[in-house]
């Protein structure tokens, strides 16, 4: 059987000058994590690991690759995570001969992963290492959806070799893909192309922009209940709150909200992989970036810590779980039938299939609302384009 630890260089942090916490106290009191005098001993025990890809070929900032050390470092001097969350700390995968060789043994990783129904946490590294998120649910056969937080839309028109630029590009080329669906939260008009965000609207992609996601922040996370891969590229964040990447904007997520996106993450129950890219610390200022990714990586865990996994119910009747709503649209034959769970008063749209169980989209209150005024939400419609070609 293949020995995880054997992918992977152990974990060697020097010891803070200071330290805010108790030992007991801190992160890494309760979790495993891979050192030179310990080993992970096996996956059984874990629900979810942490893995670094010090991987910055590929991308313009080779810095990067210094990345997944610098979160290490103050993810470490955190608080510990809530609750009894069994969580094993890998290491950085071992430096492969070139990019593709990264790429294929991280593939790998994620499939050995997926067979221990483990998740993992990817600590980058660029994002260009989004390609081997999806050659890990393709050969799952998974249709999938993506959902990258990042300030631009990482496609090209051109032929161009994969980078962290360019990775939407080569995974929309691949006809081994089984990737589906796409979703941008905070992209800024004016970093990209028009053309590119015009060929994503035509494939019924849902795009947010920085302005409308803050404006409603929380509205987002029926998108990240709905995603099977969520990749944060940490340019997405103001400059004046995350310096440390080559590509920074003036404009973008406060530190508070990236980080509740990554909460929002942590709590999908489809979710099955999470990946935080790009950080450069040759950019960074006091470490101020590092910090941020750290808080970002935290309360992903902390919001996978309280986990409910209720889309695989949703379609049980009787249990008293859920209520069931029908509503009369008058442009509509049909009517739209909207679930609300009792327990965490999350929402879904129920679409018929004609020849499998019912499909679950999951949606706010909000689009409750607008149907009982007679209105078509616009997540139902693009939904439905999708489900119904």
């Amino acid at each position: 059987m293949t020995d995880l630890n054997d992918f992977f260089d152990p974990v060697c942090i020097d010891n803070p000058g200071f330290e805010h916490l108790e030992s007991r106290s801190g992160f890494p009191h309760n979790i495993t994590v891979h050192t030179e005098n310990s080993s992970i001993p096996g996956l059984e025990p874990f629900k979810i690991v942490l893995l670094g890809v010090p991987e910055g070929r590929n991308s313009p900032a080779s810095g990067s690759m210094k990345g997944p050390d610098s979160i290490r470092t103050e993810l470490y001097r955190l608080a510990k995570i809530p609750g009894k969350l069994k969580i094993a700390e890998l290491g950085n995968m071992k430096r492969a001969i070139t990019f593709n060789d990264t790429v294929a043994g991280l593939t790998e990783i994620l499939m050995m992963l997926a067979g221990s129904n483990v998740f993992p946490v990817i600590l980058g590294g660029s994002s260009a290492l989004a390609l081997a998120a999806d050659r890990a649910l393709s050969r799952q056969q998974i249709k999938y959806t993506l959902l990258t937080v990042d300030s631009r839309i990482d496609y090209v028109s051109g032929k161009k070799e994969s980078d962290s630029f360019s990775y939407l590009s080569t995974i929309m080329h691949d006809s081994r893909s089984t990737f589906s669906h796409y979703v941008n939260l905070g992209y800024q008009t004016y970093l990209n192309d028009q053309q590119v965000i015009n060929r994503f609207n035509r494939r019924e992609s849902e795009l947010v922009r920085i302005g409308d996601v803050r404006k409603a922040i929380y509205l987002t996370e029926p998108m990240f209940r709905d995603s099977d891969a969520v990749m944060i590229d940490i340019s997405s964040v103001r400059q004046s709150d995350a310096p440390g990447c080559t590509a920074p904007s003036p404009n973008g997520f406060y530190g508070e909200e990236i980080c509740l996106l990554a909460r929002y993450a942590g709590i999908s129950d489809n979710l099955k992989i999470f990946g935080l890219f790009d950080l450069d610390p040759d950019m960074d200022i006091r470490n101020q970036t590092a910090a941020l990714c750290a808080q970002i990586i935290w309360f992903f865990l902390e919001g996978f810590s309280q986990k409910q996994y209720e889309t695989p119910h949703l379609s049980t009747a009787n249990t008293g779980r859920f209520i069931r709503y029908h509503v009369k649209i008058s442009d509509l034959e049909e009517d739209l039938i909207f679930v609300k769970s009792n327990l965490t008063e999350r929402w879904w749209m129920e679409f018929s299939a004609a020849a499998s169980s019912p499909v679950y989209i999951a949606c706010s209150h909000e689009d409750y609302i607008k149907a009982s005024r007679d209105e078509v939400p616009e997540r139902w419609v693009k939904a439905s384009k999708r489900l119904r070609p």
